[in-house]
């Protein structure tokens, strides 16, 4: 009987410790709200199915036999430098952006029509139900461009990629011979070869509008390397549909400033724009 009041004693001390002390508060990390949204960081991926269209990122060398051929990174490469001369009001960068912006136009219709008229014979087709051919294992690369021009360009190179696919596959059935196929592709590549060399062309030679208006600094040099500057350009009436945020630098400070492009070193399956070829 002792021991069971003693039990009983036990327990109501342990019920009455329970009461007595406090509810510990879980422990909890402080937040602090930002002021605003941070910087923003996405991807940006190409794939592509074909030899024929890989073969136009990085272009060719120069050898004693054949010309060098621009790939999509020498291009993005020397257009960043033109970005920048846009970006400090250099009309010459204005005329060659618009340029460049010409001819992906011109080359996207290009592409379309071609790729029109295959798509149409492959649907044309009654009894048969034929579906463009893929690689097992398509070729995947990231793309960090600081222009909107690039990634046009790699847009376009994709376009490329899909209209060889096309026209491999009408040729293995039969829809397209052997030559009309190499007419279409080879027609194609140059449509793309030609804009990648557009940007080669300029020379930055630290000129903006005032400048070329007076004809003071390097203006008569410029005129005799990319020719004689378009009056609508001069006077800033036609800008390129996709254009930098000029920024006026001081004078003092714009006399040191110069725009090089870097090469750093360049990972596996990685095109950065400040690649060399």
């Amino acid at each position: 009987m002792a021991a069971q009041a003693h039990g009983v004693f036990n327990c109501a001390m342990n019920a009455d410790t329970a009461l007595a002390e406090p509810k510990r508060q879980p422990v909890t990390e402080s937040y602090t709200q930002p002021e605003h949204p941070g910087a923003l960081h996405g991807e940006v991926w190409l794939t592509l199915q074909t030899r024929q269209a890989h073969q136009l990122i990085h272009g060719r060398e120069p050898s004693s036999t054949k010309p060098a051929i621009i790939g999509l990174v020498g291009f993005a490469n020397r257009l960043r430098v033109i970005w920048q001369a846009a970006r400090s009001d250099d009309p010459y960068a204005d005329w060659w952006l618009i340029q460049i912006h010409q001819a992906i136009e011109a080359a996207e219709t290009f592409l379309a029509e071609r790729q029109a008229t295959l798509t149409d014979q492959l649907e044309q087709m009654t009894a048969m139900d034929a579906r463009v051919a893929n690689s097992c294992h398509p070729f995947r690369v990231q793309l960090q461009f600081a222009n909107p021009y690039a990634y046009r360009a790699a847009r376009l190179l994709a376009r490329y990629d899909a209209l060889i696919c096309t026209a491999l596959t009408a040729c293995h059935i039969g829809l397209l011979d052997q030559e009309s196929r190499r007419e279409t592709q080879y027609a194609c590549a140059r449509k793309l070869r030609a804009l990648f060399m557009i940007p080669q062309a300029y020379r930055f030679l630290k000129l903006d509008r005032a400048t070329v208006h007076s004809q003071t600094g390097r203006t008569h040099e410029a005129r005799q390397a990319m020719g004689e500057l378009p009056d609508d350009i001069l006077s800033g009436e036609q800008q390129p549909p996709l254009a930098p945020r000029k920024i006026k630098f001081p004078s003092p400070m714009s006399g040191p400033m110069k725009l090089r492009p870097t090469s750093p070193s360049k990972p596996e399956r990685h095109i950065d724009e400040n690649e060399d070829q």
